[in-house]
């Protein structure tokens, strides 16, 4: 090959690069698919807040015995038609915690029309007497759950001179709640009446049999040595402290 032949071979032609679309277009484009992305969040908008098809249509209550469907209605106060995204829960469990006889409660919203209200009752503990009559039930918290013209067996007497309304949040309730709620069935079902001096329950059992049962600690063993004591018919138990069980009477 000479000299001018090689001069001469034709180039190959370089390849074209793909052409970009022109500014106009690419902002026309922007354009578009922001007032596309406008048009869905306004049509969810109206559909969560300004449509009639999610809103509340209905409103269920469950777990109520103490207290009636009709007040945990008015006292979450859920109108129909509330846009369902407008309706909040936390306000709505608040305000029926406070009523007295709930424990707590929990909304949940049931999309796309209802709201269902889950509460839980307090569970009464002991008995207290009223002077003027009949018993208020409380629960371990000292909360008054209900009045009642005859104390249930299932409810010990609590003997306190403080009156059941002034009961809330009470120590000794808490304690004496807590032991009875350890304490073996057999011996449960015998208890009359529960008492706290000096911070040590004390048990009132059928027949006249006093058991000084302390706190909260070692109630397996306290339990054994107990049923043994029993064997001798006394009238007066100390198991409070196990390793030294007293018996009188």
């Amino acid at each position: 090959m000479t000299e001018t032949e090689a001069v001469r071979r034709p180039v190959p032609p370089k390849p074209r690069r793909p052409s970009r679309p022109s500014r106009p277009r690419r902002v026309w484009r922007a354009a578009f698919f922001a007032l596309a992305m406008t048009g869905i969040l306004a049509a969810v908008a109206w559909a969560l807040l300004g449509s009639k098809l999610l809103v509340v249509r209905s409103v269920a209550v469950t777990g109520t015995n103490l207290v009636s469907v009709s007040t945990v209605l008015t006292v979450a106060g859920v109108q129909p038609g509330t846009p369902m995204v407008r309706v909040n829960a936390a306000e709505i469990e608040a305000r029926v915690d406070a009523i007295r006889q709930v424990r707590s409660a929990q909304v949940i919203k049931s999309w796309p029309d209802r709201i269902l209200i889950e509460v839980h009752e307090r569970d009464s503990a002991m008995a207290v007497a009223v002077p003027s009559g009949g018993y208020e039930l409380v629960d371990p918290y000292g909360v008054v759950v209900r009045w009642v013209a005859t104390r249930p067996n299932r409810f010990p007497l609590y003997e306190t001179l403080t009156p059941a309304a002034s009961l809330r949040g009470d120590p000794g309730v808490a304690l004496a709640a807590a032991v009875l709620a350890e304490l073996p069935p057999q011996l449960r079902s015998t208890v009359q009446s529960v008492s706290v001096p000096d911070h040590q329950v004390t048990l009132a059992l059928g027949g006249g049999v006093t058991v000084v049962w302390g706190g909260t600690d070692s109630p397996t063993g306290k339990a054994q040595v107990l049923a043994i004591l029993m064997r001798t018919d006394a009238r007066y138990y100390d198991v409070s402290a196990p390793g030294t069980a007293m018996t009188e009477g």
